[in-house]
């Protein structure tokens, strides 16, 4: 119920006419070479901006996911925007493609630089959402598809009738996306080496559940560490609490990013 309330949201913003924030205006971005994409885990708009005013555009990339776009919507985009960040929208759409498509536009004229879909909602839903976005060129989102939930073990993919394990489950659906034309796929950092050599090395790698060491492993239950994940073949690392929590998270971004620089 919560994605279709996100899509629903998305998808009106586009559907009333209301001015959307587009990738060809004139924004502050700033570039940046780190894979590192900080999740904004919060509730109130005011502590992320907060969070946000803290950091440098510089030394990574931020994620709006569900919690965060529900409470504050594309306004909350636009804030970020102007801050200079690139922003990886995070709201796993998974409807009927035509609604997908109609989301995933609705993305592309906020003008993020990356938005998600999730893969198991198979080929047409997938194809829908490219070619949603081939009206927008260069100036498209990357289109990612998530495979398989790195809170998820083979027990709760048994518990929902799919008899394989994550990994197998992962490249099943990695190749899949691959096939529907998408960038890349998010998924566990332990997959990534097997699925660089089974999609090549233009598909694009997000994981999450990426942490420093010594950090708190929280709710994810397949992690890895950023100089591992690297290693692994992943192209962007999703980091929250160990950034976001932090005392200083400049210094974090920072110390976390000249880790990984001889490995990038």
């Amino acid at each position: 119920m919560a994605s279709d309330n996100v899509t629903f949201l998305i998808t009106l913003t586009l559907n009333k006419g209301y001015r959307m924030i587009s990738s060809t205006e004139n924004l502050t971005r700033v570039t940046t070479h780190s894979p590192i994409i900080v999740a904004l885990d919060y509730e109130d708009a005011n502590a992320a901006l907060a969070f946000v005013d803290k950091i440098d555009p510089r030394d990574c990339r931020l994620k709006v996911g569900k919690e965060m776009f529900t409470f504050n919507g594309p306004q909350f985009v636009k804030s970020l925007h102007d801050r200079g960040f690139d922003v990886f929208l995070d709201l796993k759409f998974h409807d009927i493609p035509n609604t997908v498509a109609r989301a995933v536009s609705a993305a592309a004229e906020m003008g993020v630089w990356m938005v998600n879909v999730h893969a198991s909602g198979g080929a047409r839903m997938m194809e829908a959402a490219r070619q949603a976005l081939e009206v927008y060129g260069k100036d498209a989102p990357l289109l990612t598809a998530v495979t398989v939930l790195t809170s998820m073990d083979a027990s709760d993919l048994a518990g929902i009738g799919i008899n394989l394990t994550p990994a197998e489950y992962a490249e099943h659906l990695a190749l899949l996306t691959k096939q529907c034309g998408l960038d890349g796929v998010v998924c566990s950092a332990h997959e990534a080496k097997a699925l660089k050599e089974l999609c090549g090395h233009d598909f694009k790698l997000v994981t999450p559940g990426i942490r420093p060491v010594g950090s708190e492993v929280g709710d994810q239950r397949r992690i890895m560490t950023p100089q591992q994940a690297i290693e692994a073949g992943v192209d962007y690392m999703v980091i929250g609490r160990p950034i976001t929590r932090s005392d200083d998270p400049a210094l974090t971004l920072q110390q976390i990013n000249q880790s990984i620089r001889e490995l990038v």
